[in-house]
């Protein structure tokens, strides 16, 4: 009998536990659903300068709100000439307690890190490291639009540019 009711006291606990830890963070939630201009199926081409010059690419992005809204999930593959030359997986969440959006990009090789994300005018910035950045926004006729661009001596210098139409 007492083993019973330590028993049911445990899983009262648990469950009300677990329930509230499964409840979606609203603030977290507002801040994702502002990035909802990028959920979708996405489809185009882009050109990126590498040590033997410019090469262009066809990419698609498949892109979903996860948890409730609470993040999203990217997934993305570049091919040129039917060859995968790039292939990442990256989860855009908000972290409420420090204020800002955290990257976390996933490569075949094992490689992974987390990077500084922010939103500013509607765009979505995040930085690989403090040289480069990366800007992601819906332009005037509803096209993912994404460049990438490098500080040199102050001055930035895009390196990639990317234009993706919803499927």
């Amino acid at each position: 009998m007492k083993t019973r009711l330590i028993l049911s006291l445990a899983l009262i606990i648990s469950t009300a536990s677990f329930s509230q830890m499964s409840k979606p963070d609203s603030i977290s939630k507002a801040k994702i659903k502002k990035l909802g201009f990028m959920v979708g199926n996405w489809s185009g081409n882009g050109w990126m300068m590498g040590r033997n010059g410019k090469s262009e690419f066809n990419q698609t992005e498949n892109i979903q709100f996860k948890l409730d809204s609470t993040a999203i999930l990217i997934e993305g593959i570049g091919k040129t000439n039917g060859k995968i030359i790039h292939n990442a997986l990256a989860i855009l969440t908000y972290n409420k307690d420090k204020d800002e959006y955290s990257f976390r990009s996933y490569l075949p090789n094992g490689q992974n890190a987390e990077f500084k994300a922010e939103l500013k005018d509607n765009k979505l910035y995040w930085y690989p490291n403090e040289n480069v950045r990366y800007i992601i926004w819906e332009n005037d006729q509803k096209q993912w639009y994404e460049k990438g661009e490098y500080n040199q001596s102050g001055n930035w210098t895009q390196f990639f540019e990317m234009t993706l139409d919803r499927n």
